[in-house]
């Protein structure tokens, strides 16, 4: 239990280390790309100011039709200065949202790596079972106190796997179906037992429950990857 609580106290410092570097970077990158951005995008004036340029340099630029020109370029001005200062927002929000978005990618992805890493411990340790309560009569598991209602079959099976585990043997297919069906381990078949202990985990439901549970050992059998003194039958 030590180990696993410095491991989760490390992935959480991990995380919180890679969450809070990320971000600062996002932030850096995208305030720099808006500077650069806001630097290099033309002043909103700067049409006013070629056109008033001209007019001032031109000294046959004194008719009325010229001034009417004039007028109506400055008009143009304004409106592209106007235009370009909205120009000028949507590129400032949509910093913003890119910034936000990306914050949360990378919430989510470490997330999901810190998730995976558990779920690769977890595997490695088994499933942290406080209790494990057996009624044979009423057919009922409780499992850290979450309650599973077996067949028959089912509950037969985990009742022969807890008292091999209470026993600290570990049973193959054929002797699972042996005691169940009051057999030589040599007179059954190794595929009946595993037939059941599929049925078992079926009924179990929760597909990481039961693959945690009921534990597969390499050319040896099954067994309840738990403490036995959790083991209680009823």
């Amino acid at each position: 239990m030590p180990d696993q609580t410095s491991f989760a106290t490390d992935l959480r410092s991990t995380g919180s280390r890679v969450v809070t570097f990320g971000i600062a970077a996002i932030v850096v990158i995208l305030g720099l790309a808006a500077l650069f951005l806001f630097l290099t995008l033309p002043d909103g004036n700067a049409f006013n100011a070629r056109v008033e340029q001209i007019f001032t340099e031109n000294d046959a630029l004194v008719t009325s039709d010229a001034v009417k020109l004039l007028e109506i370029l400055a008009q143009s001005g304004t409106a592209f200065g106007e235009v370009l200062a909205s120009y000028r927002i949507v590129i400032f929000v949509l910093l913003i949202f890119s910034t936000a978005l990306l914050i949360a990618s990378l919430v989510f992805l470490v997330t999901i790596i810190a998730l995976n890493k558990r779920m690769g411990e977890i595997e490695r340790s088994g499933i942290q079972v406080s209790s494990l309560v057996i009624s044979r009569e009423e057919r009922v598991v409780l499992l850290n106190n979450m309650e599973f209602k077996l067949t028959e079959a089912a509950i037969e099976t985990l009742a022969v796997l807890a008292e091999a585990r209470m026993d600290e043997d570990v049973l193959s297919g054929a002797a699972i179906e042996g005691v169940i069906q009051g057999k030589p381990e040599a007179d059954c078949d190794e595929a009946a037992g595993a037939t059941r202990i599929k049925r078992l985990r079926d009924s179990l439901g929760n597909q990481m429950v039961s693959e945690l549970l009921v534990k597969n050992i390499a050319r040896r059998g099954y067994m309840l990857a738990i403490d036995k003194d959790v083991i209680r039958m009823v």
